[in-house]
């Protein structure tokens, strides 16, 4: 019987020594959704978080949410480093162009997460190359499988065929389960964090 993408991590996390952590570069989507995810992984992984989200529609939204994200540091008592990637909407549009009539949740929704997992992969490679971690364990994640509005299977196989053959493993997740939503909702209510009201395109909003 296949395990469960929320079953591979546990299994994972169980078998790694805290005095050893691994890397984690986190693609992370805002700061609600990160709130929800840091909790399960602070205690297994050196955290990088990626943010690379160039679907979103206005540089303000982009920005919006980058700030809140930033936030979190003192907010959560955490320490991490965020790596930024450029915003180019115009990139995303064209990765996406024909695609833009499709519901919600659909074809579109899918190229988008193509869209940010590579570039989220390629930042990961090009820092673990500049600094000097080839050596270490690494992985790629993403909080975008902490909403119930996401298809986290397909989010998952995504991730999992872009780091094949890569020098950086996808850690599955399925990060909404075992409270992981729930949390995020009380965590951002909590730190009055910005919950925007649309996942980041013009076609979503």
């Amino acid at each position: 019987m296949d395990l469960t993408p929320n079953q591979k991590f546990n299994s994972i996390i169980k078998n790694i020594d805290p005095s050893n952590k691994p890397n984690l570069f986190l693609h992370t989507c805002c700061a609600p959704c990160s709130c929800g995810v840091f909790y399960k992984l602070v205690d297994y992984f050196n955290i990088y978080l990626i943010f690379s989200n160039s679907n979103i529609n206005t540089f303000l939204e982009y920005n919006l949410r980058l700030f809140e994200l930033k936030s979190l540091e003192d907010k959560l008592n955490l320490s991490f480093k965020i790596i930024y990637s450029d915003y180019n909407h115009n990139d995303f549009l064209d990765y996406v162009s024909g695609l833009e009539n499709e519901p919600e949740g659909g074809k579109r929704c899918k190229k988008c997460f193509e869209f940010r997992l590579k570039h989220s992969h390629q930042i990961a490679i090009d820092y673990i190359k500049q600094n000097d971690l080839s050596s270490d364990k690494n992985y790629l994640s993403t909080t975008l499988t902490v909403s119930p509005h996401k298809n986290s299977a397909l989010i998952n196989s995504i991730g999992e065929e872009i780091c094949s053959n890569s020098i950086i493993d996808f850690l599955p997740s399925d990060y909404k389960k075992e409270d992981g939503y729930y949390n995020s909702i009380i965590l951002s209510k909590k730190n009055h964090l910005y919950r925007q009201k649309y996942c980041g395109c013009e076609f979503s909003k």
